[in-house]
């Protein structure tokens, strides 16, 4: 990989680079407020769940599905789908306009709306860069936000957060990796305690997140 693309790739996954991923929390604030997520191990066990079972696996083979070049509308499709509660859907799709938007702009391409993962597919093919990296720093940066979101709810301190995701870090690997391999037909998991408590969310007596 070059410098020039691995610089690339860090700028599309900062916390800086305007998706506003930093106002979705995927459900975690539901299972604070009830009790289920109070420290760092279990925030670890509960963001673990995510990426193995949840949306972190589906994102990243639909990821790699649009950067070698699959379909993009059945793609945005199935990852319509794939968001079980309007939140999510919300979630999804408000950070790949976004993501779309700021990377045919600053880039000069046509990147059009699409869900997160798809538009990070398309990017990552038309920008041709390495496939493999960029899953790792995708699913890394997804970890990373929803660890940050628990350090704000719990609330934990910053260094707990770090140890957080650090522990995530060898998974990340290990899932992009499978990603990268996989056939749209491996996409999906099982997940309920996320779904349900993606779908709880909008009826919190108060709300940080918008999901």
């Amino acid at each position: 990989m070059s410098t020039d693309a691995a610089l690339t790739l860090h700028q599309l996954f900062s916390p800086a680079f305007p998706v506003g991923a930093f106002a979705y929390s995927h459900g975690l604030e539901t299972v604070v407020q009830a009790g289920q997520v109070g420290d760092a191990d279990s925030l670890l066990a509960w963001l673990e769940a995510v990426l193995r079972h949840g949306a972190g696996w589906s994102d990243a083979v639909l990821m790699a599905q649009a950067a070698r070049g699959a379909d993009p509308e059945t793609l945005s499709e199935l990852g319509r789908a794939l968001s079980p509660s309007a939140e999510r859907r919300l979630e999804t799709e408000q950070q790949g306009n976004a993501f779309a938007a700021t990377v045919s702009e600053v880039w000069g391409l046509e990147i059009p709306p699409s869900p997160y993962p798809v538009a990070v597919g398309r990017a990552v093919r038309a920008l041709e860069l390495p496939l493999a990296e960029a899953l790792r720093l995708y699913l890394l940066a997804f970890a990373s936000n929803l660890a940050s979101a628990g350090v704000r709810l719990v609330p934990l301190g910053q260094t707990e957060g770090q140890r957080v995701v650090a522990a995530l870090a060898p998974l990340c690997a290990a899932l992009a990796k499978q990603a990268e391999a996989a056939d749209l037909d491996e996409v999906g998991g099982f997940a309920p305690l996320i779904d349900i408590a993606s779908q709880r969310h909008d009826m919190l007596y108060s709300r940080l997140f918008r999901s």
